[in-house]
């Protein structure tokens, strides 16, 4: 494998319907989020067997010092790349 290249895990977790999967991502994600290789920013929903219909979890703007908002997507406030301070 050279440098330049990476992989992708597709790990699927169902849930009954799309709060309870937004619920379940950010749980998820805190629980592997101390991982480096974990993007946490990146997670994203998709109904089963549908990829192309993708919801972001988080808002994922980016932030100084290559970190992203780990706030949900269409927040009222300041951006934060910490999941725990709201």
């Amino acid at each position: 494998m050279s440098e330049a290249e990476r992989f992708v895990v597709h790990l699927t977790v169902l849930a009954a319907d799309l709060a309870a999967a937004h619920v379940l991502a950010r749980a998820l994600t805190r629980s592997l989020g101390f991982l480096p290789q974990v993007q946490v920013g990146e997670t994203t929903l998709s109904a089963e067997g549908d990829l192309s219909g993708q919801h972001q979890v988080f808002c994922d703007r980016r932030l100084p010092h290559r970190r992203r908002c780990l706030l949900r997507p269409g927040h009222p406030d300041g951006c934060t790349h910490n999941l725990r301070c709201r």
